[in-house]
């Protein structure tokens, strides 16, 4: 191949998308080798356009046994050099290296974040031997325009301060992880003879003890009772329900008699209070709040929110969405963006009205990003067919673009206050004045509209009946993904990009379970040895000291071998108290794993004898896998089912919706996961057997 230009793009879909915005006719040549999609664009001179497979290389031990602990020597190395499962990255990293051979510029146009950097760096150093020597692309969508600046405005050396703190953070992750996990995992196997995975790291472990602590306030936790008192009136033919001025009597017998005084009495409108107030527009889209008001709408977990949002980036529909800036600077080209929302019908009145405004200044946020301006719709439409939840979080994007440039909302609140017999009852309403931002928002804003009639002071009302209800106070609230990725983001441990990782990996590793998140006796095992033995390990001050360290390695005010150094001396003493107790650590976390496995393989209660389990159970003589009934070895219940042989079956702690029975998940690899109900005569199994023979009868008689 005669000289060229070689740019590294983190993922196929970017590597075709600057391929073809750079390409003067906007037709990149595509080639394949050893099925690694490299394109060939034709500019001022040949561009080789070549994609990564996310991190080519890792850190890795330099030698020594991988089940031994301490280990505090390491190096990078490609992935399949230290990964058994990324054997597909040597095909990968020898093309790259082919293609660098005749190129005389290179250039990293891989996202631009601290990963993207690594990235692309750890490609041209080590498979291309050209990171000195090398430029960089920085954007933010992967819009022709964008891409195409992005080229021109190219800057002359990589962004070393951004890829040292990479470095950094993963040797550091790195060092705590691999010690950690293998400290944990040595003991079981010490106690038990058995292999268990277990991890922790440097933001796992803190992150579970949130969940620990909260778990623990739950279980201490002790009610205490109060009463309310509540009453429903009618006005103008209408019926409302109002509550007394006192929110909460600790006294049942006070309550008991404020109830009987106002029995059978007539109300009076002793006071109307009524305030005007404006209710600002929503700030633009950072990661966090993106994930969080998809959690609240339409309940996807922060993870499928990133990789949702991810596909909608390489479609060059949104912009970078790994980014903590709630900012959009003018740079972008607001008009641009909403005149390309124009084109879509649904999108075409809104954006005409703004497009109509002399000014358009948006409501921002207190969150920057050096990098990244927030999330926002880049006016492009998509190519292909969204599916329902890309459509869904693309329409949530392009909405809260458009109403972070709207006015302010104008509302108005009522207090009435209503006499009964001496004492006040309090009636609140609520209504919108002026939609302004909210019409644009639709259908993403909380109502709280409460309509009242038109009243005035001295009017009578009658009081239809007068209530006590007996409450107990509650619990603080479990997590749920949402909010414990709140949690982690206020606490700053973790990083946008890494926070819902880090909260899969707890379920993975079976430490916590459910949506509303309960922590197994796994997650308490580990966590209470943690605790115990290696404090530091679950301490928010550690892991947040540490990425301040790597945050001023980013500013060049903190060299990384320091860093490196500081973290070694900190685990290296709490490695070895591991070691010394590593015996009775490992019978408490032998026994949890033992209790995890059981827990992972019960289904729910028997729906036959009531009193066993349902439990995924494997046959001695033929070794196949079905689901029994655990009073069956007391030869008490002989309840059992059959269970697809193929695949990964899980219980869903759920009921089917048809019969009520118990019901499982089976994950098939390459295949789509299904929800499986134990009854064999469940109604909803004869209308699928119906259904199926109905598509075939169609098939045969239109052949």
């Amino acid at each position: 191949m005669e000289e060229h230009t070689l740019i590294v793009a983190e993922k196929p879909v970017a590597a075709e998308r600057i391929a073809k915005a750079l390409d003067k006719n906007n037709k990149p040549k595509k080639y394949k080798e050893k099925g690694v999609p490299y394109f060939v664009a034709e500019r001022d001179r040949k561009i080789v356009v070549v994609p990564a497979l996310g991190h080519l290389y890792t850190v890795t031990q330099r030698e020594g046994k991988k089940s031994l602990y301490p280990v505090f020597s390491f190096k990078w190395a490609p992935r399949y050099f230290a990964e058994k499962g990324a054997q597909r990255t040597k095909v990968w990293i020898e093309t790259i290296s082919r293609l660098a051979l005749d190129a005389d510029m290179f250039i990293d146009a891989c996202d631009y974040d601290m990963e993207g950097s690594l990235i692309g760096y750890s490609i041209l150093n080590y498979a291309c031997g050209k990171a000195d020597v090398a430029e960089r692309m920085k954007y933010s969508t992967l819009t022709k325009v964008e891409l195409e600046q992005a080229y021109e405005h190219r800057s002359p050396t990589l962004d070393f301060s951004l890829i040292e703190a990479g470095k950094a953070r993963h040797e550091i992750d790195w060092l705590y992880g691999i010690n950690l996990s293998r400290a944990l995992t040595s003991a079981v196997k010490r106690a038990s003879g058995r292999y268990a995975t277990l991890s922790t790291g440097r933001v796992q472990g803190p992150t579970l003890r949130f969940l620990v602590l909260r778990e623990n306030s739950i279980a201490r936790f002790v009610p205490t009772p109060y009463w309310t008192i509540k009453a429903q009136v009618e006005i103008h033919s209408k019926f409302f329900e109002v509550e007394y001025e006192k929110k909460k009597m600790e006294n049942k017998a006070e309550a008991d008699a404020i109830v009987d005084a106002c029995r059978g009495k007539t109300g009076e409108i002793a006071k109307i209070e009524e305030k005007v107030f404006r209710q600002n527009p929503p700030v633009p889209f950072d990661l966090g709040t993106l994930q969080s008001e998809a959690y609240r709408l339409f309940g996807y977990n922060p993870r499928r929110t990133i990789s949702l949002a991810e596909r909608l980036y390489l479609d060059a529909l949104i912009s970078y969405p790994r980014t903590s800036s709630q900012k959009l600077p003018p740079t972008i080209n607001y008009k641009s963006i909403l005149a390309g929302l124009r084109k879509e019908s649904a999108y075409r009145k809104p954006a005409s009205e703004l497009l109509g405004c002399e000014k358009l200044e948006p409501k921002e946020g207190k969150k920057e990003d050096p990098a990244h301006p927030a999330v926002y719709p880049t006016g492009s439409l998509p190519e292909r067919k969204l599916n329902t939840s890309e459509r869904k979080l693309w329409d949530l994007i392009v909405k809260r673009f458009m109403a972070v440039f709207s006015e302010s909302a104008t509302k108005q609140s009522m207090r009435i206050e209503i006499d009964v017999n001496g004492y006040q009852f309090l009636l609140f309403g609520r209504k919108i004045l002026k939609e302004r931002w909210i019409r644009f928002y639709k259908p993403y804003v909380r109502s709280d509209e409460v309509q009242l009639p038109d009243v005035k002071e001295g009017e009578e009302v009658m009081v239809n009946k007068v209530i006590s209800e007996d409450k107990f106070t509650k619990p603080p609230p479990r997590y749920n993904p949402s909010s414990l990725l709140k949690k982690m983001e206020k606490e700053e441990i973790g990083t946008k990009a890494t926070r819902a990782n880090i909260i899969q990996t707890l379920y993975n590793r079976n430490y916590i379970t459910e949506e509303s998140i309960r922590v197994t006796e796994l997650g308490h095992s580990v966590t209470e040895i943690l605790q115990k033995h290696a404090p530091t390990v679950v301490s928010i001050k550690l892991t947040r000291e540490l990425e301040e360290k790597i945050r001023r390695i980013k500013k060049n005010e903190e060299k990384r071998e320091n860093v490196l150094a500081e973290a070694i001396n900190r685990l290296r003493p709490v490695l070895e108290e591991l070691k010394n107790r590593e015996e009775a650590i490992g019978q408490v976390l032998s026994d949890a794993v033992r209790q995890a496995r059981l827990q992972e393989r019960i289904i729910s209660d028997c729906p036959a004898c009531k009193t066993g389990k349902l439990i995924i159970l494997r046959s001695r003589k033929t070794g196949k896998r079905f689901v029994g009934c655990t009073n069956y070895f007391k030869s008490s219940c002989k309840t059992s089912f059959p269970l697809p042989q193929l695949g990964t079956v899980k219980p869903t702690r759920r009921t089917c919706n048809v019969c009520g029975w118990p019901t499982i998940m089976v994950f098939r690899r390459g295949k789509r996961s299904w929800s499986l109900c134990l009854n064999p005569i469940c109604p909803k199994k004869e209308w699928r057997k119906k259904r199926v023979e109905l598509q075939n009868m169609r098939r045969e008689s239109s052949k």
